[in-house]
């Protein structure tokens, strides 16, 4: 008879017993589904690199929106692309613009069926595709920015977002955004802060959805140095010291630590956002048949929630809610 060790193998023998001792769960509730929504298109466009992923008409956003309801999601994540972009992106806080009338349009479908989260930045909306006012030398001008976020955030919560979520990573964004939700009576309005969002090398696919890639030069003055962790603390600490009810990693798979040292410094919901490249990387290894496609996609968010992530931002988020609730 063998003795004198572990037997971690007892409760892992049945799938009984794997779900009884599991440490981490996925619920539907954790996904929040971005979503893309053009101007001026009669149908919704498929994007080449992600596939299964479009960017929508008004209508079948309005489609979507329901069928993310019925699977049971935590939210929406809406980005906009407009017909028409200038130097300083005036359609993000149009009337009339793409996302504000998608938001006003799925509040009186949805009601609060669903959180509306509004992506506030500018680059979708620019056509030098920076996430900011550029100066003539072609710099990202911070302060100017601050005020076309703030015009951004009160059309935004006019149109019926339930949350603010500005991803720009300008300095002092929060507080600036803050400030006009409240001076516009919007006191009651969340801020989800993309607090620790990196210039990643895993946004490609995005940037062709939402057609919002940078005409010259790059986005690394103004978003996070891969290589840095301890300025994502004081990115988070900043954010949340300006009025952040929430903040956010971005991306995901390559910044688990970085998920988890915000998760045990921080006493407000953390969210991550699993990025188009994750999501691409994924669905392109399981075409080639290298990959069990189910069986990535469940690991990977969980991980994500594994290293503390409350909520994921996830492209799957209606196929994982219909995968865990099977």
């Amino acid at each position: 008879m063998t003795a004198g060790f572990a037997r971690g193998r007892r409760l892992r023998s049945t799938p009984a017993l794997r779900r009884l001792t599991a440490q981490t769960r996925l619920s539907p509730a954790d996904f929040v589904l971005p979503v893309f929504v053009k101007q001026g298109i009669d149908e919704p466009v498929p994007i080449s690199s992600m596939p299964g992923v479009v960017q929508h008409t008004p209508d079948s956003l309005r489609k979507a929106a329901h069928e993310a309801a019925d699977a049971g999601i935590g939210g929406l994540m809406l980005f906009g692309i407009p017909g028409e972009k200038d130097p300083v992106g005036s359609q993000a806080d149009a009337a009339d613009g793409i996302v504000n009338v998608a938001l006003q349009q799925l509040r009186t479908d949805l009601g609060d069926e669903l959180v509306l989260m509004a992506d506030l930045c500018l680059c979708e909306y620019t056509d030098h595709g920076h996430c900011g006012v550029v100066t003539p030398a072609g710099v990202v001008d911070n302060d100017p920015t601050l005020d076309r976020y703030a015009a951004v955030a009160i059309a935004q919560a006019q149109a019926g977002a339930h949350v603010i979520a500005p991803s720009g990573m300008m300095d002092g964004q929060v507080a600036a955004i803050r400030r006009a939700l409240d001076g516009a009576a919007y006191t009651e309005t969340p801020v989800l802060a993309y607090a620790a969002k990196y210039a990643s090398g895993f946004y490609g696919p995005f940037r062709e959805a939402a057609e919002g890639a940078p005409q010259f030069g790059d986005r690394s003055t103004y978003q996070m140095d891969p290589p840095n962790a301890d300025e994502a603390l004081r990115e988070v600490a900043q954010d949340l010291a300006e009025g952040a009810d929430a903040v956010m990693v971005k991306p995901a798979l390559p910044y688990l630590d970085i998920i988890t040292r915000v998760a045990d410094a921080v006493h407000v919901p953390v969210s991550a956002y699993q990025v188009s490249g994750e999501y691409a990387m994924v669905e392109a290894a399981a075409a080639n048949g290298w990959v069990d496609r189910e069986r990535a996609i469940l690991e990977t968010l969980t991980s994500i929630r594994r290293a503390g992530a409350g909520t994921v931002l996830t492209y799957w988020a209606v196929e994982a809610a219909r995968l865990v609730a099977r």
